[in-house]
């Protein structure tokens, strides 16, 4: 496995939850599950309201029980994905898989996306149920009402941008395992029109071609030295 693939060290290494809380992308999603409190809490403390003349409650938007209801499913299952995806980012340096890190990683961009989406499509319904809503002379439930349509608007940008660190991260271990790929030992190419260098060896030939190389007879033998006598 290609080590820091994705975004991340080596597998194996040991946690380090000084380096985890650093991480761009888990300060986002600790921020969007802090977001996702506020905006289910609020509902759900003060977005039911009663009067004297009625014996049930009713939403404080527009007494509409879907805009209420939406709000609340949005902003739970917002909470647990965020507890989901921070339990990934402890355990993503242990996967030792790349293929596997691609797919956590892909599922990353999916799903942050997609509650970008339910985010924006909150905070535009509750937009407009607020402002048909005849409000209460007490201004009972004003302020969390508020407060849940203000943090449905930040829970945007925190997905989307989750979605693009989460994007970013992909783009990297597609560059690293593209450049893995592209690289390759020149002896080990079968297509290189030449062989690969062997070393000569020492031992006996069985091909008799000769292990060592030895050095061709001259054709100029140079003279040998002294006087020699002629023969007549």
């Amino acid at each position: 496995m290609e080590g820091g693939a994705y975004g991340a060290g080596k597998a194996g290494g040991a946690f380090d939850p000084y380096t985890l809380v650093r991480q761009p992308h888990t300060i986002l999603r600790v921020v969007s599950w802090v977001f996702s409190i506020v905006v289910f809490g609020s509902i759900v403390n003060e977005g039911y309201l009663n009067s004297p003349s009625e014996s049930k409650e009713f939403c404080i938007y527009n007494r509409n029980p879907n805009a209420c209801g939406y709000g609340v499913t949005v902003g739970v299952l917002a909470f647990l994905t965020c507890l989901l995806y921070l339990a990934l980012d402890v355990y993503f340096p242990q996967i030792s898989s790349v293929k596997d890190r691609k797919k956590a990683v892909l599922s990353d961009i999916g799903v942050s996306a997609f509650w970008a989406f339910l985010w924006f499509v909150g905070f535009c319904y509750l937009a407009n149920q607020w402002q048909v809503s005849k409000h209460s002379p007490l201004n009972e439930g004003t302020d969390a009402a508020r407060a849940a349509i203000a943090f449905s608007f930040f829970s945007i940008f925190t997905w989307a941008g989750q979605a693009v660190l989460a994007f970013q991260r992909y783009q990297i271990g597609a560059d690293s395992a593209l450049f893995s790929q592209d690289y390759m030992d020149p002896s080990q190419d079968s297509s290189m029109p030449y062989a690969p260098y062997v070393e000569p060896s020492t031992g006996p030939d069985p091909a008799g071609m000769g292990g060592t190389y030895q050095q061709p007879a001259s054709a100029f033998e140079p003279e040998p030295q002294g006087y020699q006598s002629q023969g007549y």
